[in-house]
């Protein structure tokens, strides 16, 4: 037991001092940084952000797809919980989209069940939008939304200029990376091996600016008051009862 407990408290403070940049880089925005309980990975929670209250962890990966260690983030938006929205890196699009059909197919079930994670049951559910305006865009990333006309809004802006820019180093080719818009908030996964600081950075300002373009569009919806619903985009993709 000793030997445990020194072991967890040399680990600890190895990664404190490894992290330290962060945790400045933290705290200098008024976050506040601390570890997780085993020292394996860290928590920081900025309640004060803009655009939204911000919370940053890395640590042992959460989703199958991840190997290793992942970076999640989440920003507290509070938009219209149908604004459902997602970019992915289009090699693991292909690989959801795979493992989607071999697990529906082999089971032979009809509807994919929420134990699947959004990012799994979105790519049925909702339609691909694939945007003229980059090569780029369209050839790293897969874009899907309750609409296409959303997707387009979203992605085809600051954001999408900020995702051509992180295809060059921080997000290159094949890299796992999913970016979400989903109950009201945007949220971010990506692989990341060691966490580093400019990485870390890069990153948050990515979300930032994808928190920052929904809001846009959130507002452009509301103001005219007609939102499209999860059910009537599900029902554009089956047969009703009766139609065979």
């Amino acid at each position: 037991m000793v030997v445990k407990q020194v072991k967890h408290w040399l680990v600890t403070r190895a990664n404190a001092a490894r992290w330290r940049p962060i945790q400045d880089w933290a705290e200098s925005r008024g976050a506040e940084f601390t570890q997780t309980e085993d020292g394996q990975g860290f928590l920081i929670e900025s309640r004060e952000a803009l655009p939204g209250a911000l919370r940053v962890e890395w640590g042992e990966s959460q989703r199958s797809y991840l190997p290793g260690f992942e970076l999640r983030m989440r920003c507290e938006m509070g938009l219209h919980p149908d604004l459902q929205l997602m970019v992915v890196c289009r090699t693991l699009m292909e690989e959801l989209e795979r493992a989607v059909f071999e697990a529906y197919t082999d089971t032979l079930k009809t509807r994919v069940d929420t134990d699947t994670p959004e990012e799994m049951r979105w790519l049925v559910m909702f339609p691909k939008f694939n945007p003229s305006s980059s090569q780029i865009l369209r050839q790293r990333y897969g874009i899907v939304g309750i609409t296409k006309e959303l997707a387009a809004a979203w992605v085809e802006s600051e954001l999408g200029e900020a995702l051509v820019q992180a295809s060059q180093d921080l997000l290159p080719e094949g890299h796992p990376f999913v970016l979400m818009s989903m109950r009201g908030n945007l949220y971010l996964r990506t692989e990341m091996s060691e966490a580093e600081l400019p990485k870390v950075q890069a990153l948050v300002r990515l979300l930032e600016t994808a928190a920052r373009e929904a809001q846009r569009v959130n507002s452009r919806l509301s103001e005219s008051g007609a939102w499209p619903t999860t059910t009537s985009i599900a029902w554009t993709h089956t047969t009703r009862p009766g139609d065979a």
